[in-house]
């Protein structure tokens, strides 16, 4: 590259280098930039450098001046901190549908917002041992497609496979194609779900977007009622466990008043806390959860710090549910 070019990249090379090897803790000396510009062949000055560095500051660029010895230059705030840096990539890495592949772009890409340095701690701090992965890669592809079918108002097409004892695909639905209103998008359980209306069943289910395959949208018009408007809106309200939902139950809970946090953890605001008894040391806890064996299970799996107080309807229901399982040993 002629040497009059490389003047001309001189200002985006003294950006790329602040951008990269400084941060609120480290910066570069005026001294550092030249070498460094020299290394790429391009000469400047230090009135060139200061000018740059201006030009740099007015397009928006907090670059600071620290008046050490020497005096260095560097980024001092970025759009995100490393702690921010650290919990988007702990989220990319803990999520169960994005593939191994997806996950390592997606954290590669984060690293960028960040310093050279500050890689350095993301790579030594972060570790999510025993996460499972997808083997699907169309998550995205399959999000972008329901999304486009949401609003054009159209219905999706797609053959959905659930996993084998030999972990091989098994089409459904004796290998058709499903034809349904997808009504909304939900991310449950470290996985993406579809709310789908099924007009020959004229009722919702839901499905797993990394088990949908060639999915696409149709020309036939979406199906509008109000069912599917109300149950577009009414999940706020309610806690499922997973997306395994019955009838919505106003449940009262009794838990040990020293395990309280443990609703909460499940529930968060969505729970309302009665007042401890002294004499039991328990409390009462209120929540409007879907009837699933899968609430019963979670109920089952905290052996007697939680349990199911009121409706007595639900009560006896999780007594049969328990004996169910107890036949089967």
């Amino acid at each position: 590259m002629a040497a009059n070019n490389k003047q001309k990249l001189k200002l985006l090379a003294i950006m790329r280098m602040l951008q990269d090897e400084t941060d609120s803790e480290r910066g570069l000396t005026m001294r550092d930039i030249i070498e460094r510009l020299e290394a790429q062949g391009i000469e400047a000055e230090r009135k060139s450098i200061y000018r740059d560095i201006e030009t740099l500051r007015e397009f928006g660029f907090d670059i600071a001046t620290y008046q050490r010895s020497p005096v260095q230059y560097a980024i001092a705030r970025r759009d995100f901190s490393i702690s921010e840096l650290m919990l988007m990539v702990d989220a990319v890495e803990s999520s169960r549908f994005l593939t191994r592949r997806q996950c390592d772009v997606l954290v590669r890409n984060i690293k960028l917002l960040a310093s050279d340095r500050e890689r350095a701690l993301l790579d030594k701090r972060i570790h999510v041992a025993g996460r499972v992965k997808s083997k699907n890669d169309s998550v995205f592809s399959n999000v972008d497609i329901i999304h486009e079918a949401l609003r054009l108002r159209r219905k999706v097409s797609f053959l959905y496979f659930k996993l084998g004892p030999d972990g091989k695909r098994q089409i459904q639905h004796n290998g058709d194609p499903y034809v349904l209103t997808p009504v909304k998008v939900v991310y449950a359980g470290g996985f993406y779900y579809v709310t789908m209306y099924s007009d020959s069943h004229e009722g919702f289910a839901d499905y797993r977007i990394d088990r949908m395959h060639r999915i696409k949208v149709t020309d036939e018009p979406a199906t509008r009622n109000e069912r599917i408007t109300r149950h577009a809106f009414d999940d706020a309200e309610y806690q499922n466990f997973g997306r395994f939902g019955g009838d919505a139950v106003n449940v009262a809970l009794d838990v040990a008043a020293d395990k309280a946090d443990i609703v909460f953890d499940r529930f968060g605001d969505a729970v309302q806390m009665g007042p401890v008894d002294a004499q039991t040391g328990r409390v009462q806890a209120f929540v409007i959860v879907r009837k699933s064996e899968q609430f019963f299970g979670w109920v089952a799996g905290l052996g007697g710090t939680v349990k199911i107080a009121e409706p007595q309807g639900l009560v006896d229901e999780y007594r049969a549910y328990l004996q169910k399982l107890i036949d089967q040993l």
